[in-house]
């Protein structure tokens, strides 16, 4: 059986999902494709969510909330986020994931950044951003700290999130987890404190983006990871060199998301997914040309 999958967003001509994933099924044996989907404006995205013309997608920026309003059936992961990076057709109807918290911290423990205990910054308040935090939590960080460029807006998307926290089985995460809100401008301690500084915001991907904060605040000792990758050297990825903290970029988060991706499409497909996690992140990692 031949399926038909996609990566919806745009820019994505530098996206390495088609390679990721067809390397994985070639290495299964299997007779499916993967293409990027370039939407430039919204009414493209739309028009290709409304056609449904796919066994599953991966959605990436600035498509997310679009993709989780267009399922019938909304994960836990995605609600808790407001944003949806995997969409595929299952018995149930059309449904949504967020697997970029669990891809993050997957990828993040194998770098060997220690998340338990830890003071975990997130920049961004987007639905990667929440899912990254909402993970942080939920590998026990003992606090979790989302920065934007407005402290009321920054405030107002962490209460809600809180909020819809308390209605699910992971409510005890508030509790456990030092939750914050901030903006930029108003963090300085903050960010000099962290023991792990996560930018899940677009800068870096085009030429001239700035660090979304000061590096003079980063120091030797911190994790600095930035979600953006094959941009070239990224404003904060510098900064965190010249400071002397440990810097990964967002190719493992990459990855470690598009496998559980995967494991999503091949369940819906009635395929066996229950593969090696660190088997198929080899075979997504070489065929994307990652060294992670």
């Amino acid at each position: 059986m031949t399926a038909q999958l996609y990566v919806l967003g745009h820019p994505v001509a530098h996206s390495k999902s088609p390679a990721m994933h067809n390397a994985l099924y070639q290495a299964l044996g299997l007779d499916w494709r993967y293409d990027l989907q370039d939407a430039p404006a919204e009414e493209d995205a739309l028009a290709f969510l409304e056609k449904q013309d796919f066994l599953g997608i991966n959605i990436t920026m600035p498509y997310k909330p679009h993709a989780f309003r267009a399922a019938q059936v909304q994960d836990p992961s995605a609600v808790l986020a407001q944003g949806a990076n995997v969409l595929v057709h299952e018995e149930r109807g059309l449904t949504c994931y967020n697997m970029d918290g669990l891809g993050c911290m997957a990828y993040l423990k194998h770098a060997g950044a220690q998340i338990k205990g830890a003071k975990v910054t997130v920049c961004g308040t987007g639905p990667t951003s929440l899912a990254i935090l909402h993970a942080a939590a939920a590998e026990d960080a003992a606090s979790a700290t989302l920065l934007g460029r407005s402290a009321q807006r920054t405030a107002a998307t962490l209460e809600a999130y809180l909020q819809r926290l308390a209605q699910t089985d992971h409510a005890h995460l508030a509790q456990a987890t030092a939750f914050a809100a901030s903006s930029y401008d108003q963090a300085d301690q903050v960010i000099a404190d962290a023991t792990v500084i996560i930018d899940a915001t677009p800068l870096g991907m085009k030429p001239g983006d700035p660090a979304p904060f000061s590096t003079d605040l980063l120091h030797a000792g911190q994790f600095v990871f930035d979600a953006v990758y094959g941009h070239g050297e990224t404003a904060l990825a510098a900064g965190a060199k010249a400071a002397g903290c440990t810097f990964v970029d967002g190719s493992g988060m990459l990855v470690g998301q598009a496998v559980l991706g995967a494991q999503i499409f091949l369940q819906a497909a009635g395929q066996p997914a229950d593969f090696d996690f660190g088997w198929a992140f080899d075979v997504m990692a070489k065929g994307a040309g990652f060294a992670v």
